[in-house]
């Protein structure tokens, strides 16, 4: 799937693995009805960067990523070493800034478990 379209649970689960928080046997978070949950052990909290700015404010502040609105939408763009990566957009800034930093880590595309896709 392109990054600039992962929405909901898909955009959570590419911050997630971003993140290092999904391991290959499941370990810290668990897909569960279309939404990711953190182990039961803590107390089974949501796992929702894109909507959560708890959760994603910590990242847009650890990545330095910057957001600007953007004729109708807003786009989120982060400095590296090299230069300024190519920017991500999206309806909210914190679904443009998480599209953005999964761009920065993953690429362009993304392999998303089928259950989260819409």
């Amino acid at each position: 799937m392109k990054t600039n379209e992962l929405i909901r649970a898909a955009l959570n689960w590419a911050v997630a693995k971003c993140e290092g928080l999904l391991l290959p046997d499941g370990g810290n978070l668990q897909i569960f009805n279309k939404q990711l949950k953190a182990h039961p052990a803590k107390l089974g909290t949501l796992y929702t960067p894109s909507t959560d700015w708890a959760q994603g404010g910590l990242i847009i502040e650890r990545e330095f990523i910057k957001v600007d609105p953007r004729k109708g939408q807003w786009e989120a763009t982060i400095w590296n070493e090299a230069a300024i990566q190519n920017p991500a957009y999206g309806p909210t800034p914190l679904i443009a800034a998480m599209r953005c930093y999964v761009a920065s880590k993953l690429g362009d595309t993304v392999e998303v478990p089928p259950e989260l896709l819409e």
